[in-house]
């Protein structure tokens, strides 16, 4: 597809610079915006392709733009807390989700994100992606954010806080939804 200019509808400088890395060849800033849509959508995607499109009408005519929205599902939350997982926590969400899991034998997760991105010409594609694994019973590890010290990747024995920020680079939930949108952007149409 050679070079593209993108722009990311967050304002978070460090996912613009993860998903640089996931997406080679493309430039992405983050999007200057003062009000960004409520995330209140049913799913990721909702959300996700609301970003998208508030960032469509406001980007250059030459620049793509990509909403991204993510979460954490607890089985034994029943999924939750999912969509609202942004919202889940308050400023410690590890501390919020070991609390909630007191005494629960069962903790199955999964993180999940959703990309959608809106060319020029206004074609959208989208990827989603997963990263299957469990809560452990304590925060361990100093890298990442949010739940990471908590979340333990299936077939591993450490939190992705313990894995590392390169680990997470290639393996998480958004890497994979990086790749599945790369995979749609070379599908014909």
């Amino acid at each position: 597809m050679g070079e593209l200019k993108a722009r990311l509808a967050s304002r978070n400088p460090g996912k613009a610079r993860e998903l640089e890395h996931l997406l080679p060849s493309w430039t992405i800033e983050p999007l200057a915006a003062e009000d960004y849509p409520p995330e209140n959508g049913a799913t990721y995607y909702d959300n996700a392709r609301g970003k998208a499109l508030f960032g469509r009408a406001l980007a250059r005519e030459d620049e793509w733009v990509i909403g991204e929205d993510s979460g954490i599902e607890v089985e034994a939350l029943d999924g939750g807390p999912g969509v609202r997982s942004a919202r889940s926590g308050g400023t410690d969400p590890a501390g919020w989700l070991l609390g909630e899991l007191s005494g629960v034998e069962g903790r199955g997760a999964r993180y999940v994100s959703e990309l959608v991105v809106v060319s020029p010409s206004g074609e959208e594609f989208r990827g989603t992606g997963t990263l299957e694994g469990r809560i452990g019973g304590e925060a361990r590890g100093t890298e990442g954010f949010g739940f990471d010290p908590i979340f333990i990747p299936k077939g591993r024995d450490q939190t992705v806080a313990e894995l590392g920020n390169e680990w997470k680079r290639d393996n998480s939930h958004r890497a994979n939804a990086a790749r599945e949108l790369l995979a749609a952007l070379r599908e014909p149409r």
